[in-house]
């Protein structure tokens, strides 16, 4: 006996058309009485425009199950197509990866290069699902046929040039785990940097800011500009902190990233080359587990314009994310890791995903995803993790998240 003989036949059903509710138990009712067997099944409805797609196995009579389809399908108002055919779907080929695609706004053009990249070189999308229209649109891509490393750096370019962001992981376990992500905090966390704003309280803020864009931009000694700057702030009194503190914006999404992913089991912790004095603050507020930067130090009440202790730089920051993810208990791999600056870049590199968020641009290109729109629960999105499940599980805890209308 062939192969071929051997292979049971198959009836691909697909119905289309206005959405309404019993339509899918009305088509399951009738391939029912035939006693198939379902193989797969998949819907999608886009503006009350329903698609629904069913494989299962061909009966004997299957002109018989089609008429009964295409008759469930005209008492809907709806279209039925039902196609003969051989064995179940192809699995997936190796090579598999999730891409998702963030825009304000997202063009069809866009979606045409990043598309278009993904089939010359070779990959096939499998399924794509869109996990929020606020307040980015973000389209998720299940890719397969081409390696995660081969098909980065190629879709990273062409959403460099589209403007567009982009994220290409490993369709992996690790995506659906308990995770550590680990954050800087200036510029990340925050909008804005703390030492510049302490450094308004001693007249220096702009020979500070002139540094530490120097030190962000991979141009300086990191440890060596710290000092430097610190050394300006020799004087300010203590309180400064405390105002600094109240003065601080986080930057939007903050919070809802946290408090969402905290209910799932996420940890989080907060690496900075800043200092403690802030750090550990906005760790209690946000609940964040923990919490490693500089230490100022002060003496009666005064900044000496020194820190104690060794300087969190960025082998530092790579050391803090393995100790804690050492201490939770997870692999390095189930780490992510957001930052903007040449600090960052040992701590992104080491993490099993490394986020530049709004970043400088050598910082972009080393990264594994980069996200340039100023809401950092996009990042969520990354994950899987879709606008709709954000602000259902909100409301369950009587919080409201905004959304536009419909």
């Amino acid at each position: 006996m062939s192969d071929v003989e051997e292979t049971p036949k198959t009836l691909l059903i697909t119905i289309t058309g206005k959405d309404r509710p019993g339509v899918t138990s009305a088509v399951f009712a009738t391939i029912a009485a035939a006693g198939v067997e379902v193989l797969d099944l998949e819907q999608i409805v886009l503006r009350r425009r329903l698609v629904l797609g069913l494989l299962v196995t061909a009966p004997r009579d299957w002109k018989k199950l089609r008429a009964a389809i295409e008759e469930t399908a005209t008492g809907l108002g709806m279209s039925a197509e039902v196609l003969r055919g051989q064995g179940d779907n192809q699995p997936r080929r190796m090579g598999r990866s999730h891409v998702t695609v963030l825009g304000s706004p997202l063009k069809a053009s866009a979606m045409a290069a990043i598309t278009g990249r993904i089939a010359d070189s070779g990959a096939n999308i499998d399924r794509i699902e869109r996990m929020a229209r606020y307040p980015v649109t973000a389209i998720d891509l299940a890719i397969s046929g081409v390696e995660t490393d081969v098909l980065r750096p190629l879709l990273a370019a062409e959403a460099s040039h589209q403007g567009i962001d982009i994220a290409v992981q490993p369709a992996n376990l690790l995506r659906r785990s308990m995770r550590l992500i680990v954050m800087d905090v200036d510029s990340t966390l925050i909008q804005g940097e703390v030492i510049e704003m302490l450094a308004a309280h001693a007249g220096c803020e702009d020979e500070v800011a002139r540094v530490t864009d120097q030190a962000m931009a991979g141009e300086l000694d990191f440890e060596q500009s710290l000092r430097a700057r610190v050394a300006l702030l020799k004087g300010v009194p203590a309180s400064a902190i405390d105002e600094v503190y109240e003065a601080i914006t986080l930057a939007p999404g903050a919070r809802t990233l946290v408090r969402v992913l905290r209910r799932l089991g996420y940890r989080f912790a907060l690496v900075s080359g800043g200092f403690s004095q802030i750090t550990d603050r906005l760790a209690a507020d946000l609940g964040i587990h923990y919490s490693r930067a500089n230490e100022l130090e002060i003496l009666d009440g005064l900044l000496t314009g020194q820190v104690l202790g060794s300087v969190v730089d960025r082998a530092g920051k790579a050391r803090a994310l393995r100790e804690f993810a050492a201490d939770i208990g997870v692999p390095e791999g189930a780490t992510i890791a957001i930052g903007d600056g040449a600090n960052d870049l040992d701590m992104l590199n080491a993490a099993g995903l490394g986020i530049a968020y709004n970043a400088k641009p050598m910082v972009r290109d080393a990264a594994d995803a980069a996200v340039n729109v100023p809401y950092l629960d996009t990042i969520m999105y990354l994950l899987g993790i879709t606008r709709e499940e954000i602000e259902a599980a909100d409301a369950d805890a009587g919080i409201v998240t905004p959304a536009p209308p419909i």
